[in-house]
């Protein structure tokens, strides 16, 4: 379906064109005076400059054209050249029954879908998930979603940390304490246990005391190193026995951690897959002179002449030939060109780390490994920050597990829960749990995820405001009113009765204003899938949902005498709730029935 904003620019661009004038002076924006009108046009002011006239003799011939158009209710030519525009009623109701026979509501599909890759999460193996892993996982996952219902082939990758030191620093610690287990007799014959040696609890103890240790203790940091480099090499069958074991113990344990948020990876890549690419790529970036040695090290220079700051070369190896994020990251690019040839792929990583991706993505271009048809995008994030403005932590510094921060938030709104209502305690903490969620989830999503935001669990889970709860309660209250309706009239809305809009008649001002809103979701789906911007999925259903308040305090839906407008509203608010469900579900949280 054709955006209303479109069909009336078309009509605007058409009347301006007829008068003489440049088609790009008929854009139309939405009104930033509402009370004044719906949509306008300001092309009359520009187009003055360069035509020489007065911009309201330029709005009023163009009005002249448009202003028996039976799309508008009134278009208006306003000093010095303003054209305001507001749309009928009866074209919002047509506009929207076509929109509410449509599983997508209007959204047309595009006509080359693109194949595209979200890089995010990227946790490290033997780690817990803490509240830096939060923002590169929703925020993820909602770009994938939106992404993927906007019509586009969309894999989201994991891309776990696999291959690093922490891998030879957990094998050694091991091996100190354990010494007597098989994976360390280099004389061993038989099969490797199936069953890991450790638990995940132990895991997660190991690592860090192991990582600790290492910086007090340089003999034990350089056993880890050469442990590393051995199980690098795949020429230690223990040591690589061990590895799949800490995979296997980790990524199970991750994905409960993730299903709790309600993130989902179509792939669980790891750095070490990209690794048999690496020394065939090194061999063509030197066979094709990109590369040069610098004080030992391979790099590859991607400063340009158009720079105004300090580009730094990116390093390829390392002057003892050990790899980086450097090599691993280009090796990744080499692996998914060969696997998707996608169009695009978009990293969602901390935007601290701009530069880094900057030197990345010149040396991927420079050296061939990616096409310059495929787009690479950072999509970096700000910091979640307590209410000091630093970076968020726990009460004694340290930082928080994710698990933790995800169940402060539901105790918190289960305290909410019970001190307004008696319920069943475990239905009580199913609630929230759902709501928990949508507070996390809305309260980072609703920033635009470049920006740093306070963590305020108080305001997050109010259910007053722009909320997470707040656009729960306001589905649950539309619930309700269909459940109400159901029970006087016997009709269920969603399945045995088919309710038509069309009437024509008088609509007061919070219906049009419903009605306009949600006539605006293909628009925002367009901007939001265009942007990777989760942010402006969050302000529309926060601004429908406060438009359903306002109408819902006006009308009393149930005890409508009407029953021709009874059945209109109903038909309008089914579509509403339908469309917050999309919303959420794009925003990958959930609502209750009740709470």
């Amino acid at each position: 379906m054709k955006k209303v904003i479109d069909q009336i620019t078309e009509i605007m661009t058409s009347a301006f064109v007829e008068c003489g004038y440049d088609n790009k002076f008929g854009m139309v924006t939405v009104s930033n005076r509402p009370d004044l009108c719906q949509y306008q046009c300001n092309g009359a002011l520009a187009a003055a400059k360069q035509y020489k006239k007065a911009p309201i003799m330029i709005a009023n011939e163009v009005l002249e054209k448009c202003k028996d158009n039976e799309m508008f209710a009134e278009i208006t030519a306003i000093m010095p050249g303003f054209i305001n525009i507001t749309v009928k009623s009866e074209f919002l109701v047509d506009y929207l029954s076509k929109m509410a026979q449509d599983d997508r509501f209007g959204c047309d599909l595009p006509e080359n879908p693109l194949t595209i890759v979200v890089d995010y999460g990227g946790p490290n193996v033997a780690k817990p998930l803490h509240v830096g892993h939060l923002r590169p996982a929703i925020i993820g996952e909602s770009v994938k979603r939106i992404a993927r219902f906007a019509g586009h082939n969309v894999i989201g990758d994991a891309h776990l940390g696999d291959w690093g030191l922490q891998m030879g620093l957990i094998i050694t610690e091991l091996k100190k304490r354990k010494p007597e287990l098989c994976y360390f007799d280099e004389s061993f014959e038989g099969e490797y246990p199936t069953e890991a040696p450790f638990t995940i609890a132990e895991l997660e103890e190991i690592y860090p005391y192991a990582n600790a240790y290492s910086k007090e203790h340089p003999e034990f940091k350089e056993e880890a190193r050469q442990a590393t480099v051995i199980l690098q090499s795949g020429k230690n069958k223990g040591y690589t026995a061990l590895w799949n074991h800490i995979l296997n113990v980790s990524v199970t344990d991750l994905k409960k951690n993730y299903d709790n948020l309600n993130v989902h990876f179509d792939l669980w890549k790891k750095e070490s897959d990209a690794q048999p690419y690496v020394p065939a790529m090194v061999e063509d970036m030197k066979k094709n002179g990109y590369a040069r040695i610098s004080e030992g090290a391979l790099v590859v220079d991607v400063k340009e002449e158009t720079d105004t700051k300090e580009m730094p070369p990116c390093m390829i190896l390392k002057s003892d030939g050990g790899t980086l994020y450097n090599t691993t990251d280009l090796a990744t690019l080499i692996e998914r060109m060969k696997l998707f040839n996608p169009d695009s792929i978009i990293y969602v990583v901390d935007k601290r780390q701009e530069l880094y991706f900057e030197t990345v993505f010149r040396c991927a271009r420079k050296t061939k490994i990616v096409p310059d048809t495929t787009k690479l995008t950072f999509l970096g994030f700000g910091t979640m920050n307590g209410k000091d403005g630093k970076p968020f932590k726990t009460r004694d510094g340290g930082v928080m597990r994710l698990e933790n921060l995800i169940s402060s938030i539901n105790e918190e709104v289960y305290k909410k829960i019970m001190s307004n209502r008696e319920m069943d305690e475990s239905e009580a903490r199913s609630i929230a749990k759902t709501v928990g969620l949508a507070a996390l989830k809305y309260g980072d999503l609703s920033n635009q995820a470049a920006k740093d935001y306070v963590f305020d669990v108080d305001r997050f889970t109010s259910f007053e405001g722009d909320t997470g709860p707040y656009i729960l309660y306001t589905m649950v209250r539309i619930k309700s009113i269909l459940a109400k309706y159901k029970d006087v009239t016997g009709k269920d809305v969603t399945s045995d009765v088919k309710i038509s809009m069309g009437e024509a008649r008088e609509r007061g001002k919070s219906e049009v204003d419903l009605m306009l809103i949600a006539a605006k979701f293909n628009d925002m789906i367009d901007t939001a899938a265009k942007e990777n911007a989760p942010h402006k999925v969050c302000a529309y259903i926060y601004d429908l949902a406060n438009a359903f308040n306002g109408f819902y305090h006006e009308n009393k839906i149930i005890a409508e005498e009407d029953k021709t407008k009874q059945a209109e509203w109903i038909a309008l608010i089914v579509l509403v709730l339908r469309l917050l469900e999309c919303c959420i579900d794009l925003l990958a949280f959930e609502a209750p029935d009740r709470m």
